[in-house]
């Protein structure tokens, strides 16, 4: 198969950026997570604006950890949250910019693409009722009313599974749902990972 066009997306470089996440001492590296981000802010994108509420967040927030890296030279999620905890948990939040906030909010909107992905992988419901799923039990939480209701409107709109599964770029429904099914685990690591180290220093709720 050819190779994908240049910025064009493709789940298999998603895959391999998540799949280099993790170290053996389960540190996720910030530099093939950010990589991974890149990606799926394509697959986003490449929805139109469905997304762009989302999509434009990530940018946004990869923008600003990436900044932070190649100033702080931060080369992993867990010396990023030590550095900045060593200021205190009060310095950290009354910061906006941190980098602890920023990780979160891609953390939580990574979870909602990773149950998406999930979903559609198995395949069992329409792609609108499996992207609501995901996000009533991700992101929703955390945004307000008149976003959570723009939001399953959008869903409304979505492509069918099959269009979603030429839009990954790795060839036919049969390589798509391959590449898929390693895609989902990597994510779901680096998610769990980092799930338990916020929720170990209680940050969460980083306001």
């Amino acid at each position: 198969m050819a190779a994908a066009a240049a910025g064009a997306f493709s789940m298999r470089e998603v895959l391999d950026a998540f799949r280099g996440c993790v170290t053996e001492q389960r540190e996720v590296l910030l530099e093939p997570y950010l990589s991974g981000w890149r990606g799926l802010i394509r697959f986003l994108q490449s929805l139109g604006a469905v997304f762009s509420f989302i999509s434009k967040d990530a940018v946004a927030k990869v923008s600003l950890l990436e900044a932070l890296c190649q100033r702080q030279r931060f080369v992993s999620v867990q010396s990023m949250v030590q550095q900045e905890l060593a200021a205190g948990p009060a310095a950290l939040r009354a910061r906006p910019d941190s980098g602890c906030r920023t990780l979160l909010r891609l953390h939580r909107a990574l979870r909602w693409l990773q149950l998406f992905l999930q979903g559609l992988r198995s395949g069992d419901s329409r792609t609108s009722v499996l992207c609501t799923d995901a996000y009533n039990a991700s992101l929703a939480a955390h945004h307000p009313w008149v976003v959570r209701k723009a939001a399953t409107l959008a869903f409304c709109a979505l492509p069918s599974r099959e269009a979603f599964l030429e839009i990954m770029n790795v060839g036919p429904p049969e390589e798509a749902l391959a590449v898929l099914g390693e895609a989902v685990p990597c994510i779901g690591a680096v998610y769990g990972i980092t799930q338990e180290l916020l929720e170990r220093h209680r940050l969460l709720d980083l306001p």
